[in-house]
């Protein structure tokens, strides 16, 4: 399978370095270019803001290890909510794959969130490859 662009939204989270590695094997085996894309949502008033030096540090470890793997990489930053941000930047990019993490929220949890995966797999316009969240002893190597 030929890819042109694999696009990875991630929200460095435990599972994000996974969820790269993953992402840039898969890029480097297909030729595809990496995105990798950080939505910044709306916090309330009494959140702890997270710099915008802190992203672009963090953006930049991804950005690093995903080249070490041999992928072609592009980061982008957008703001807005993280679905819609997430199925608009695919179809901007002509994207051929939406490789995303699932975090397994379940019950009352997912309900009072809402689950950015599920969104973006049922509205994105290519094909998504959802990526549990487990400890990294228990994934199997496929890329």
């Amino acid at each position: 399978m030929t890819h042109t662009t694999i696009l990875c939204p991630i929200d460095f989270s435990a599972a994000t370095e996974r969820l790269v590695a993953y992402a840039a094997a898969l890029a480097a085996g297909t030729g595809a270019e990496l995105r990798l894309l950080h939505v910044l949502e709306p916090q309330p008033t009494l959140a702890t803001a997270v710099s915008d030096l802190d992203i672009a540090s963090q953006l930049a470890h991804h950005h690093a290890a995903a080249k070490l793997a041999g992928a072609q990489v592009s980061t982008v930053i957008l703001h807005g909510d993280a679905a819609q941000e997430i199925v608009a930047e695919a179809k901007r990019h002509t994207t051929d794959m939406i490789v995303i993490g699932a975090h397994g929220q379940t019950g009352l949890t997912r309900f009072l969130m809402g689950n950015t995966a599920e969104l973006v797999v049922r509205t994105a316009p290519c094909a998504t490859f959802l990526m549990k969240c487990r400890p990294a002893e228990t994934l199997r190597q496929s890329a």
